[in-house]
């Protein structure tokens, strides 16, 4: 049902009483209770949208208003805030507008939204806003700046620093991933003189050597702004490496929900070998797909130098690769050179140097029969047209063997988690629509509860008999490639239409991101296109607070060694960003798969209303059903019952701590003090905004998405 405006008839104090602290002595008697939540005031516009998905991300709870919407919700004085128990209740912790006022002239909404922040101090986020007085900037032509900020290396202040962006090392770099597309608008500008303004962001305003403000803290009339003067979206680095300190600054550091920056790399089929791209035929050899009968396999495989590199390689990056093996891959080797394999055992002899998974022994594809006698294949049938599945007995007999080899190896193993083959005895469509039933039989055998799944295919976990599915971002580079020139060779035919020899993805799907206008050079192909782009996809997910694992396979190991230099782009790429205490998160395989678990858990409980939180002073009460792990992130030195909570990261505490199904009772510590509460008027509010330049790079986000 509409609410009715009830606050066009009050003036400012009597809002401010509406809003539940009357004036006077006993404002100071009575403590509000400030609920953990956050109002979301939309325009439909890409800035907003993504300040509530990395709320939404980290399992912040927030309500979302449209202002394009008929019928929406009025905000008001009772909307905003009401008594329980006696006690003054702010309904929000922090208030996401599109700009600093996108109201008309004279609303009442915005009365009402200026009294509640200066009534209980609740700060207020300029999504991205026009820099003019009303947010304590002068207007761009001043001086300032107005326009495209592609490819701009922008700073953070030292007051940034030692305030909400404290988890960044300093350079916060403005993406250009395509020169034909606007991807970045800003407004840079100066703070007014006399404004109570500190910039927390800063670019260069080009042509002059004085700076410009992208994002700053102005505080006016009892109230407190984060002012952000460019556009984007919620994919776009620049957002993702500013949005902790957007949340972090706007909930004072206290709020439900906390996110990590994770980065895990599966290497599949090690021990075994990889068949090679063929570049005459377009198709690798011993592939059921690839049928000329001329094609001959040729096998690529690491060697023990790989592994001391791999080893090396880790060393420096303090960092772990998960192995994902197969056993049989050394018994074939062994047998074929007179029982000599030195790869496994100078992989057997570093096991410690690892983490290791159960890749099934063999290989095989776990799911319908396959027949290859046509391209591509399709599931075999009996004579009653019935699917023909791999047994329960083999699929069983593929994890157990491995298992048993592996353990006979010394290989430190963890029984639970497995990755079949290509992900099989999972649907794989066209050709099968259904998971083979046996594949859960099997896995309940062999107690296996975390199972690797295509994240291209399923991004979202599932249970599949006893096991819970782990989604994994599979690379582009491919398993078929040990050498950069094949790695460009195959780029080349998928990605190019079938007038320059290619495949003709492009043409069949334009929504392919990766496409090419033209075949890269096979020589500079893979480091100046391939690298940066897979570079890019990869940072992305680990900027997003995404623990899923990304993989790929022994053969990017080997030879050229071609998965180096990606990987050396993420981890590198980080550490230039990011400070000390906010290090990559690199956890194994199960653990990633009981953070997305309780992740989900936690979603649902927020969308079915389960979950209610709030503050009092210095304590913090969370309501959660019994059982499920709560999320949090509060300042350093917080206490539940007595002890330390969470884990220390990105210059603050954070974890989860299961309910019991009584309230959750946290102590902040003395530093993190309330907020005082403000007794001066707010100051009428202003006209709208102007209205801000969105180009298509931020509408449209340009070269990748969300999955990459």
């Amino acid at each position: 049902m509409k609410r009715t405006l009830r606050t066009t008839v009050l003036t400012v104090g009597a809002l401010i009483a509406a809003l539940g602290l009357p004036a006077g002595a006993a404002h100071a008697d009575t403590t509000p209770r400030i609920d953990l939540r956050v109002l979301v005031v939309s325009d439909g516009g890409p800035s907003t949208d993504a300040i509530a998905a990395e709320l939404a991300a980290a399992g912040t709870p927030y309500t979302r208003i449209d202002l394009t919407q008929s019928g929406r919700t009025v905000i008001d004085a009772d909307f905003l805030a009401d008594t329980v128990d006696g006690r003054p209740r702010a309904r929000f912790q922090a208030v996401v507008l599109p700009n600093d006022n996108p109201f008309p002239a004279g609303s009442a909404e915005m009365a009402a939204l200026a009294a509640y922040e200066q009534t209980y101090d609740i700060p207020q986020v300029d999504a991205y806003t026009y820099a003019r007085p009303e947010a304590g900037l002068q207007y761009p032509i001043h001086g300032g700046y107005s326009g495209s900020i592609d490819g701009t290396r922008a700073e953070v202040t030292a007051a940034g620093k030692s305030g909400p962006f404290g988890y960044l090392d300093g350079a916060v770099p403005f993406e250009d991933n395509d020169p034909a597309i606007g991807e970045s608008y800003a407004y840079l500008s100066k703070p007014v003189a006399g404004a109570d303004f500190t910039p927390y962001v800063q670019a260069a305003i080009p042509g002059q050597p004085a700076k410009g403000t992208l994002v700053g803290e102005y505080r006016h009339d009892g109230r407190r702004e984060l002012v952000v003067t460019f556009v984007y979206n919620q994919y776009q680095q620049q957002f993702r490496l500013l949005a902790r300190g957007i949340v972090e600054w706007m909930t004072g550091g206290v709020h439900l929900g906390a996110s990590r920056n994770y980065f895990s790399v599966h290497v599949d089929d090690v021990f075994a070998a990889d068949d090679r791209w063929n570049s005459e035929l377009n198709c690798t050899p011993g592939d059921v797909d690839c049928t000329d009968p001329d094609a001959t396999p040729d096998p690529i495989r690491m060697t023990a130098g790989d592994v001391d590199h791999a080893v090396d390689w880790q060393d420096s990056k303090n960092f772990t690769l998960d192995f994902a093996y197969n056993g049989a891959g050394s018994v074939d080797h062994r047998e074929d050179n007179n029982g000599t394999d030195a790869l496994a055992d100078r992989l057997i002899a570093r096991r410690g140097e690892f983490r290791w998974i159960n890749h099934t022994y063999s290989h095989p594809f776990l799911g319908c029969v396959q027949d290859t006698t046509v391209v591509p294949w399709k599931c075999a049938t009996d004579a009653d047209g019935s699917t023909r599945w791999m047994s329960r007995n083999d699929i069983s007999d593929e994890i157990a063997t491995n298992r048993v080899w592996g353990q006979s190896a010394g290989l430190p193993l963890v029984n639970a988690e497995l990755v079949t083959g290509e992900h099989s005895g999972m649907k794989v469509l066209p050709q099968q629509p259904e998971d083979n039933p046996n594949l859960a039989l099997a896995l309940d055998d062999n107690d296996i509860t975390w199972l690797g799944s295509d994240n291209s295919r399923e991004p979202a976990q599932r249970q599949v008999g006893p096991a819970t599915t782990v989604p994994r971002y599979p690379m582009n580079v491919f398993y078929n490639a040990g050498r950069a020139a094949e790695q460009v060779d195959e780029y080349n035919w998928i990605y190019t239409g079938r007038a320059q020899g290619g495949s003709g993805i492009c043409e069949d799907n334009p929504a392919t991101t990766t496409c090419l206008a033209a075949p890269l050079d096979a020589t500079t192909g893979y480091a100046d296109h391939i690298v940066p782009l897979e570079t890019r996809i990869a940072l992305g997910h680990v900027l997003a607070n995404d623990p899923k694992p990304h993989f790929i396979h022994q053969s990017n190991l080997a030879e050229d060694r071609i998965a180096y230099p990606v990987l050396d782009g993420v981890l590198d790429g980080y550490e230039a960003l990011f400070a000390e205490d906010t290090p990559v998160v690199n956890p194994r395989m199960r653990d990633i798969g009981s953070e997305l678990r309780r992740r989900a858990d936690w979603q649902d409980a927020l969308r079915a209303g389960e979950i209610t939180a709030h503050r009092i002073g210095g304590t913090v009460t969370v309501d959660a059903p019994d059982g499920l792990a709560v999320p949090a992130t509060l300042p350093t030195g917080t206490t539940l019952a007595g002890a330390a909570f969470g884990e220390a990261y990105a210059g603050a505490v954070s974890g989860w701590t299961p309910s019991t199904g009584t309230p959750l009772a946290l102590t902040l510590p003395a530093s993190a003090a309330a907020p005082a509460d403000a007794d001066s008027e707010p100051a009428p509010a202003t006209g709208p905004a102007p209205k801000t330049r969105v180009p298509t790079g931020v509408t449209d986000p340009v070269s990748h998405t969300a999955d990459g």
